[in-house]
């Protein structure tokens, strides 16, 4: 069964991605142009991403795991030991990459980038979540 700390991050993750998901505009431009919109995404993309690196971390942990040098690298630990596939590995490792551009260049932003991510890859959120809830330590 999944530990009390680890099923907090997945209802605070799947609580992000429900947020992301309400707000989705109809257009691209709409995102563009509204930066109250924009500020609600952010920062729901950025809590995923930090939500579900914190689970990796914590599930490397519990398995004794070297520590990882970066999130992206708790991924590809996640990967090596089969508890998610390479391909979502992979786009968890993405994530992260968008994130710390997020984080440290917020006016550099490509919202065409952002469109795409709300439009086509929150899935890739779920599909963490239910990995890691299914995680035997």
């Amino acid at each position: 069964m999944v530990h009390d700390l680890i099923k907090s991050k997945i209802e605070s993750l799947e609580r992000c991605v429900a947020r992301i998901s309400q707000k989705v505009p109809s257009s691209k431009e709409i995102l563009e142009s509204d930066i109250d919109l924009q500020d609600i995404i952010i920062i729901n993309l950025e809590r995923a991403v930090q939500l579900s690196s914190d689970m990796a971390m914590i599930i490397l942990s519990e398995s004794n795991a070297p520590v990882p040098a970066t999130m992206g690298e708790a991924f590809e630990e996640l990967v090596s030991r089969k508890l998610i596939s390479p391909s979502l590995g992979e786009r968890m490792k993405k994530a992260v990459g968008f994130r710390n551009l997020a984080v440290h260049a917020y006016t550099k932003i490509d919202w065409t980038i952002v469109w795409k991510i709300i439009k086509e890859h929150l899935d890739e959120f779920r599909q963490f979540a239910e990995a890691v809830y299914n995680w035997k330590p």
